[in-house]
């Protein structure tokens, strides 16, 4: 099957749709396939000008929705339903990043990364999920981190939000499939990307930062083939056996000394937020 083929005729829900990979997705996918675009993001303004810019190319329905508020994902996911816009696709993209040594977080900070960056994804997920199994079909797709698979400075809270995610992903997964659901679910699971999220972040060795372009064509590929894990770059696929077989001390030497991956975020500047923007590692 044709990857566009995919995607032919569907109705796609994006949170975080307003900047970086969400809005990526969104030109990207518009541009392959006749679709149906339900675009979320707490900044409607960006949003709207979105719309316009894709109205030619999809049918597009934007709605400004912040994932932190679990009253509001319900109401707009009524809404959806009432209007027979029950998503067949949803990319779970949301997400934020604080940057600051755990002690130097506010409790509002703790609180803010862990609801927009996993529980706002479960929120939106629950809210259509068992309308989608009801009617037989349906695929999620959850922003997941490499950094859930590894701590780092000035990362714990957003790391702990990408275990979460990644435990939650991996747990539906085998979910839908006892159900025999037909629902498919799958993780995105890449490093640093350059959406301006992370700016200021210095690339670990071999890990170099990944262009939006360039995950976003790796999701679209990856949602078309039904995998359960799309992860880049290419060393990604071996923090989790390389930390199975070493000594913690000899993994955190590896990690910390020889690749950098420890000091990544020591010039880390990010972005003023705006919107709830997009997963970027």
């Amino acid at each position: 099957m044709k990857i566009e083929n995919y995607y032919q005729n569907k109705s796609i829900l994006i949170t975080g749709a307003a900047s970086g990979i969400g809005k990526r997705f969104a030109e990207k996918i518009s541009e392959q396939a006749e679709t149906t675009l339900i675009l979320w993001d707490r900044n409607p303004g960006d949003l709207k000008k979105i719309k316009s810019n894709l109205l030619n190319r999809a049918e597009v329905h934007i709605s400004g929705v912040d994932i932190s508020d679990s009253s509001h994902i319900q109401l707009e996911a009524e809404r959806l339903i009432k209007q027979n816009l029950l998503p067949d696709i949803i990319i779970n993209c949301a997400g934020i990043v604080v940057g600051k040594m755990f002690h130097k977080h506010a409790f509002s900070d703790i609180e803010n990364t862990i609801v927009i960056n996993s529980i706002g994804s479960m929120w939106v997920t629950n809210a259509f999920l068992d309308r989608m199994i009801g009617r037989g079909s349906g695929h999620i797709v959850n922003m997941a981190s490499a950094s859930g698979y590894i701590g780092n400075p000035r990362m714990s809270v957003y790391a702990a939000s990408k275990w979460a995610v990644l435990g939650w992903t991996e747990s539906l997964q085998i979910e839908m499939k006892k159900l025999n659901t037909g629902i498919r679910i799958t993780a995105v699971i890449p490093s640093y990307i350059n959406t301006g999220m992370f700016d200021g972040v210095r690339a670990p060795s071999l890990t170099p930062i990944l262009e939006t372009d360039e995950i976003v064509d790796r999701m679209i590929r990856g949602i078309a083939q039904g995998k359960r894990t799309i992860k880049a770059p290419f060393i990604v696929r071996f923090v989790p056996f390389l930390k199975s077989i070493l000594p913690a001390f000899v993994f955190d030497w590896l990690a910390g000394n020889l690749l950098g991956v420890y000091r990544s975020m020591d010039t880390f500047k990010g972005r003023i937020p705006k919107s709830e923007g997009d997963d970027s590692s």
